[in-house]
């Protein structure tokens, strides 16, 4: 296992990726239970979706691990459930075994462009500045998550975000966390984050500001309602309508995806050359979960820039992902378990992963305007809009432009050229 895993090569540890791979779980355990309330407003199944969220986090966070070999999990998106529920469930006035017969069929189209190598060419063809853009743009986006979970940034009708109110208990357990998980990461305590969890959660019980369960195991919900659904609506995506929103799955999708592989493996320092090893099959194992996650219920996976705490824990390889995978079927029999873990606890490492991944920063050629804009474009539309997708967007439309004008434009991979015009257009839909 430690020669398949290549533990002395990446200087990492059994011990050590167990961690990273217990981090990452806990940093993205929330979406056990959002996932289920948000498609619940679609009239799904709310246990069912449970369920469903659970197996296919657990089917491919093991495919990444196992075959890509890198620790990055797998589970449906936050966002990209939203879009289901909210724009073509509720808005478009599809019915959900459609839009999950649509999530089914963009899977599909996943594999298929996968193999052929389609998406692994798009990504290696992206340049090395809007690669730390992004990494960037996605650290701000995940602290601001963070902030907002700990209750420290709250709504605004004046100004949109507001400083929250810090004398709430909950908002001072979350701060207590963060100044923790600070202490020890300048004390270079290794699993810093993970140990910071911990100890505000502990913190959260004893001063009952955190729940403790009723009982630790409980029945798994049948997947009964949603399993099998997807397959037999398939014939319903007929009309333009249904192929737009099948397009807007796979669009969405894509990009989410790419900038967070490209995002968590800068910062693990697994780039080599500005390109992705292995990239087929960690995009192989993101597109195959979209398949096996539409059939048993639930809305579009991908790979979670949470992630990226397991990464500051330590986590080095795809162990750290099979280890989040067996959580992720344990969290089956001991969700009760879970209501610990709520925002005041994952608040703390989001924020302190948001400024390692911003770090990146500093190897964009900020002098270039050429350059500058576009990096700058993508880095503060992610957090704003609260959109990965957008903060592409709008970075990959900008920098073939910022480039042609600066008479540089034959530096550009004719990729780059493409993707221009395809941000151009999916914008609208974007919105």
């Amino acid at each position: 296992m430690a020669r398949y895993f290549r533990f002395s090569e990446l200087n990492t540890s059994f011990t050590q990726e167990s961690i990273a791979g217990l981090t990452t779980f806990l940093s993205m355990a929330y979406i056990l239970f959002v996932n289920p309330a948000v498609l619940g407003h679609a009239h799904m199944n709310t246990g069912a979706v449970y369920t469903a969220t659970a197996i296919s986090a657990a089917i491919g966070s093991l495919i990444m691990g196992i075959l890509a070999r890198y620790p990055i999990a797998i589970a449906p998106g936050m966002g990209l459930n939203a879009f289901f529920t909210f724009t073509v469930v509720l808005n478009f006035g599809i019915p959900w075994q459609t839009a999950l017969a649509g999530v089914l069929i963009s899977g599909i189209v996943f594999v298929i462009i996968t193999v052929f190598k389609i998406r692994e060419k798009i990504i290696n063809a992206i340049p090395e500045n809007l690669k730390h853009a992004t990494a960037c743009g996605i650290g701000l986006f995940i602290a601001f998550i963070g902030l907002k979970g700990a209750g420290i940034v709250v709504n605004s009708d004046a100004t949109l975000v507001a400083l929250g109110d810090v004398t709430n208990p909950k908002t001072l357990l979350a701060l207590f966390g963060l100044v923790v998980t600070i202490i020890l990461l300048v004390r270079k305590v290794k699993a810093a984050v993970f140990y910071g969890m911990i100890i505000t959660a502990v913190a959260g019980i004893v001063t009952k500001q955190l729940p403790l369960p009723d009982h630790v195991v409980a029945k798994v919900p049948s997947l009964a309602p949603t399993f099998g659904v997807a397959v037999e609506h398939v014939a319903d995506i007929h009309t333009g309508q249904l192929l737009i929103v099948v397009l807007t799955f796979l669009f969405v999708g894509f990009f989410d995806t790419a900038g967070t592989l490209m995002a968590v493996a800068n910062q693990a320092g697994l780039l080599k050359d500005n390109k992705l090893p292995r990239a087929g099959r960690a995009l192989f194992a993101d597109s195959s979960s979209i398949v096996i996650g539409s059939i048993l219920g639930t809305s579009t996976t991908t790979a979670y820039v949470e992630s990226s705490s397991g990464v500051a824990a330590g986590g080095r390889t795809g162990f750290a992902s099979v280890v989040t995978a067996i959580l992720f079927l344990l969290a089956l029999f001991f969700s009760p378990l879970l209501v610990v873990v709520t925002d005041q606890v994952t608040a703390p490492a989001l924020i302190i992963v948001g400024v390692l991944m911003a770090s990146s920063i500093g190897n964009i050629e900020w002098k270039r305007l050429e350059i500058a804009i576009p990096a700058f474009l993508t880095i503060v539309a992610m957090p704003l809009t609260y959109s990965i997708s957008t903060g592409i967007a709008l970075g990959f439309v900008a920098y073939p432009l910022t480039m042609l004008v600066a008479g540089r434009a034959k530096e550009l991979h004719p990729i780059m050229y493409g993707l221009s015009v395809v941000f151009i257009l999916f914008l609208p839909f974007l919105s």
